[in-house]
């Protein structure tokens, strides 16, 4: 499953092949309330076929009708607004009197759309910067912290993956948790010493590492852009790993488990190398409250308790699994099992 960055561009990639004239339209600011972010990609094809998002659709309408009618007219980009008026507003489907800006980009072999896939192939977090006079690309590695920039001479977007995840354990849980982060722009690492949990694995994108996980967690150097999550039920494994993880800059550091068990794991972090205060960042029972029970509805809460983390929900308007209520005549160590 790519993400819609990676599927825009994939599908760019294919129509410039195929010999079709394309655009690449690019949210570069906003205001008031609007449906999708800055950096939000879309690709039109002079057929009419679109790929990703920039609005919540009326824009998409718009400038499908326009390639319809007058077709792929663009030689150097353009950029252009969306809901100046109220009236626009109301018709392009912008909450709030919202206002969009966007570069629209004529796609060609100049566009270097193919080296920058190979880049991303790489697992590589490029930034691309457009000549908004003449359409020149020039390719490069991002530097940390660098975000999508916008003057009157060029544009500098990023693509890749913005965030590392490392799951521990490569189960069935890990298979969809990793599904969903690669969607979610996250270069993900699985890491398991166990062959015969390896020997199952088959999710592309996902790079399966061989290792102890404590060892695995010193090597990668993590930072504020790093999630930890330990989902083999085996403290061997997951708690060394959480003891390493738990001291460094990870965001967010999570291990599955009920009630009972995470209490008991808690006890036994604190007989190692680990404060109190580290201790208080891992996230146990893991996960928002869903009332998940599948393997892919645990994947779905894991990240949703980990979107929250990273943009800065506070804690008290999460609802985490360990301070859900107990269903009547339920077992607070058995019913959840994330």
């Amino acid at each position: 499953m790519d993400s819609i960055d990676l599927e825009v561009l994939k599908t760019s990639a294919g129509w410039i092949a195929a010999g079709h004239r394309c655009e690449l339209v690019t949210v570069i600011k906003t205001w008031g309330s609007s449906p999708r972010p800055i950096g939000a990609t879309l690709a039109i094809c002079d057929d009419g076929r679109v790929v990703g998002s920039v609005s919540g659709g009326c824009i998409e309408d718009d400038l499908i009708e326009r390639v319809r009618v007058h077709g792929i007219v663009r030689s150097a980009p353009e950029i252009v607004s969306y809901g100046i008026s109220a009236d626009e507003a109301h018709r392009f489907g912008l909450p709030c009197g919202g206002t969009i800006e966007l570069a629209i980009e004529p796609l060609g072999a100049h566009s270097r759309i193919a080296e920058l896939l190979q880049r991303l192939e790489r697992h590589e977090l490029v930034e691309r910067r457009l000549d908004l006079r003449s359409g020149a690309v020039a390719l490069a590695k991002a530097p940390v912290g660098a975000v999508l920039s916008v003057d009157e001479h060029s544009m500098t977007t990023l693509h890749g993956p913005r965030w590392r995840l490392l799951i521990i354990g490569a189960g069935q849980l890990s298979r969809f948790l990793a599904q969903i982060a690669i969607a979610m722009d996250y270069h993900v690492v699985v890491c398991d010493p166990r062959e015969e949990y390896r020997a199952g694995w088959q999710v592309d994108g996902v790079e399966l590492v061989h290792a102890m996980p404590d060892d695995l967690v010193l090597e990668l150097k993590l930072d504020h852009r790093s999630a930890v999550v330990a989902l083999t039920h085996d403290p061997k494994l997951d708690d060394l790993a959480l003891m390493e993880a738990l001291k460094s800059e990870a965001f967010y550091v999570g291990a599955i488990g009920s009630r009972l068990n995470n209490s008991k794991r808690r006890e036994r972090l604190l007989q190692f190398d680990v404060s109190a205060a580290q201790l208080a960042r891992l996230h146990g029972p893991i996960g928002l409250y869903i009332g998940s029970k599948t393997p892919a509805e645990i994947a779905i809460s894991i990240l949703a308790e980990m979107t929250a983390v990273k943009n800065g929900v506070p804690a008290e308007l999460q609802i985490q699994h360990a301070a859900a209520l107990t269903p009547p005549g339920g077992n607070a160590c058995l019913v959840e099992l994330s």
